[in-house]
């Protein structure tokens, strides 16, 4: 059967998506949009990954009341990463086993390297709503990879500009897991304050992940007199080295990255977390299609969504507009779709460059407040 290619699924007002009218259909075995969605879903990074999974299922649930996708249902295909790149690999050729024709992740960029090869092997398309690696995309060596967030060269520039800027520091430790993310980050910031010609980077060293006691970089943060410290890496590490920071009565700024703007970072350092700084994305709660999506959540999951969830809603979204556009799920096509076809969303109205980063998002810098991250 063959449908009007004109009809159009997604609004770009009040309303998230426009239903579709089309008859009902009886599909075939196989007569599917398989939406794979990879991800933290259990573990330490959990908080990360499961908004992404509802995001997507809120999306798709909607999709497919509307009469789906030219005609097709969306079916979803979850599997579980851990954020661990030996973990992820096995998770993508699970996908691509099963079938999956585009994927909503991965959301560490470790575990997004490990697995974007063979995505790109097998032809599916991936965004990721978190993955900030700026080689991810800057590298050219992953063609089937977009991404609803700005890359970390962006968020590391955001941070230093902050610390030099407003904070007027001129002495800095740069610490970091060790990670394709938080090493990446602070290389770059590293970079960024040299090059700026105002601070001297007093301290540049890794931690390692899942460690108990972080007092020996608090000890060598101290005797490198800082005025602050700059972490790349996740909430694990940073609640404990901030917790270290107040038991040994270091009194310096501690500024990091989106990997910690989470508020599980918050209830785990707990009172410690008073006064931390993090960039993340811009805060979108007055666009209506956040105010939307947002409320979508709340009432199915009665919770508020967690990181990255708005940027995982984008990211369906905007796979499955150029799906529609395309009327394929074949990569170049898609990639077409993607880089032409502009998509109102609740991190804004977006399209996506050459290299696969969205245009028209960014940045800010957060800081705890009262037991809550405020854009400032």
């Amino acid at each position: 059967m063959k449908l009007n290619m004109n009809r159009k699924l997604f609004s770009t007002a009040a309303c998230l998506l426009i239903a579709v009218s089309v008859p009902a259909l009886v599909l075939a075995e196989g007569d599917t949009i398989k939406f794979g969605v990879a991800g933290a879903h259990s573990g330490d990074l959990a908080s990360y990954g499961l908004p992404t999974v509802n995001a997507a299922q809120l999306v798709i649930e909607k999709v497919n009341a509307a009469g789906g996708v030219n005609g097709k249902m969306v079916e979803l295909l979850v599997e579980d990463d851990v954020c661990k790149p030996e973990v992820a690999t096995n998770t993508a050729t699970k996908l691509v086993s099963d079938g999956v024709d585009v994927v909503l992740g991965h959301i560490c960029s470790g575990a997004t390297k490990a697995a974007l090869p063979i995505y790109k092997n097998a032809g599916v398309l991936v965004m990721s709503p978190s993955a900030t690696n700026p080689e991810l995309t800057q590298s050219g060596d992953y063609p089937n990879f977009f991404r609803t967030i700005a890359p970390d060269d962006a968020q590391a520039q955001v941070d230093v500009e902050f610390a030099l800027n407003k904070l007027n520091y001129t002495k800095i430790a740069v610490v970091h897991d060790k990670g394709d993310y938080g090493k990446g980050f602070a290389e770059f910031a590293k970079k960024f304050l040299e090059e700026s010609g105002k601070a001297e980077v007093v301290l540049f060293e890794g931690v390692t992940p899942g460690a108990v006691d972080y007092s020996a970089i608090v000890q060598k943060i101290k005797r490198s007199g800082a005025q602050a410290v700059m972490f790349g890496g996740y909430h694990p590490e940073a609640s404990k080295i901030i917790s270290m920071m107040k038991k040994k009565r270091l009194k310096v700024d501690f500024i990091s990255d989106d990997g910690v703007k989470d508020n599980t970072f918050i209830k785990v350092a707990g009172e410690d977390a008073e006064g931390a700084y993090a960039s993340g994305p811009k805060d979108t709660t007055a666009n209506p299609l956040s105010i939307e999506a947002v409320a979508a959540h709340k009432a199915k999951f009665n919770a508020d969504p967690g990181a990255f969830f708005e940027n995982a809603y984008s990211a369906t979204l905007a796979m499955l507009n150029a799906i529609e556009k395309a009327d394929t799920t074949e990569l170049e096509a898609v990639k077409k779709a993607l880089q032409t076809e502009k998509v109102d969303t609740p991190v804004g109205n977006i399209y996506f460059d050459e290299n696969g980063d969205a245009i028209g998002v960014g940045f800010s810098v957060y800081q705890v407040k009262d037991g809550a991250f405020v854009e400032l």
